[in-house]
């Protein structure tokens, strides 16, 4: 129905009507992300991000399979943002990651007390509070899936763009990195499907790093591939725009948004 109904309207109409939706969705939403107490500790945290890291380098560490190819001890004295279940590398590593990011539903979910007992900054999406508390580490980000845009200050609303690396490029840029590097992005997926489609693994992990990453009985949601490259252009607009850069040094990645650089010539 609402894809025939979307035929049958005129396109300007349709989108129209779409953002006037959404920006009423927005709108229910913004006086708890705004001013609950939880969310108010947030934003005076991120306050205190804010340009922090001006002029530095940082790497954005995706989940993809090409992690074990990778030489991931260079980073052990970079900043490093690590996202959803990185943490399960972090005793192989031999160490964690300098920041910790995750705006998935059914990942926050399905490893909330995992997530408690990390003990670096984190950010989460606000909607995490109905399962991870507020503690001395934890911001809480509004995030949502609607409303296209790239947050120049996570303070306020950050659109997820189907992938939370996009949150992490928000983020880097927020805190005022000069450079952020990506790594592990593979952008490649072997389990196939509806974009956005929520499925239960029935075996081994064969799109991360770790066979257990997202093993058999978790439920994820497939990728939306061209969102995020819709939101990877806008995020390398930001950041050409503010004299920045994101490279990307993911070992046989497919993405094709960024400048391309050789993990090793890095260091």
């Amino acid at each position: 129905m609402r894809t025939r109904l979307k035929q049958l309207t005129p396109k300007f109409v349709w989108n129209a009507g779409r953002a006037a939706y959404f920006g009423l969705v927005h709108a229910r939403q913004w006086p708890a992300a705004a001013f609950h107490p939880w969310r108010r500790a947030s934003k005076r945290r991120l306050a205190a991000l804010k340009d922090h890291f001006s002029g530095e380098r940082c790497f954005i560490i995706g989940n993809g399979p090409s992690l074990r190819n990778t030489d991931i001890s260079k980073l052990a004295d970079e900043y490093t943002f690590g996202l959803n279940r990185i943490y399960l590398a972090f005793e192989e590593w031999g160490f964690e990651t300098s920041f910790f990011v995750s705006v998935n539903d059914l990942v926050i979910q399905q490893t909330a007390a995992e997530i408690a007992a990390l003990k670096m900054p984190k950010f989460l999406t606000w909607r995490a509070r109905e399962w991870v508390a507020l503690d001395s580490d934890t911001h809480f980000l509004h995030t949502t899936y609607t409303g296209p845009k790239f947050a120049r200050d996570a303070r306020g609303r950050l659109w997820e763009g189907a992938t939370v690396t996009y949150v992490a490029l928000q983020l880097a840029f927020h805190m005022g990195f000069q450079q952020a590097v990506l790594i592990g992005v593979d952008h490649n997926f072997a389990t196939q499907g509806a974009p956005n489609t929520a499925i239960t693994s029935q075996g081994d992990d064969p799109d991360h790093f770790h066979a257990g990453y997202f093993g058999k009985g978790f439920r994820w949601q497939l990728p939306d591939l061209e969102t995020s490259e819709q939101a990877y252009r806008m995020a390398r607009r930001a950041y050409e725009r503010a004299g920045r850069q994101v490279l990307d040094a993911t070992i046989g990645g497919k993405l094709a948004v960024f400048e391309k650089v050789e993990y090793d010539s890095l260091f």
